[in-house]
């Protein structure tokens, strides 16, 4: 499974679209993509126009979002106190955590906000 980042969402859904056939590629390939609620909060409250939040739906259902819970949170709050500089990182550190706990792989285009969280996965698709 791959947890995908906000920043992935909006590279495939908004704009020219630039991640749209990598994650197209994944999804013919069979790869389970998701995220956690964490990245739909982060999506929707972007400015999106609505045929960008029916893509989203289309795709990923808002209903099936990965819950953000207990553990997540106490695996999140381990890491801000693990990695460097953790302020302002906090979302990213939850996005990290449910991805972890969900045993997936993490898609992201900012590779360096997440390189330092142990046990975190990551999958650059669009070099496969």
């Amino acid at each position: 499974m791959i947890h995908l980042d906000t920043c992935v969402l909006i590279d495939a859904l908004t704009g020219p679209r630039r991640s749209a056939p990598a994650m197209r590629s994944l999804i013919e390939q069979g790869e389970r993509l998701s995220f956690s609620t964490l990245v739909l909060y982060e999506w929707l409250r972007g400015p999106r126009l609505a045929e960008e939040l029916r893509a989203q739906e289309a795709l990923f259902p808002g209903s099936e979002a990965v819950p953000f819970g207990s553990v997540d949170a106490a695996l999140a709050s381990e890491f801000y106190r693990l990695v460097c500089r953790p302020r302002g990182r906090e979302l990213d550190l939850a996005i990290a955590a449910s991805a972890i706990r969900q045993d997936a792989t993490l898609w992201t285009l900012n590779p360096r906000d997440f390189a330092d969280i142990p046990r975190l996965r990551l999958v650059e698709p669009t070099r496969r």
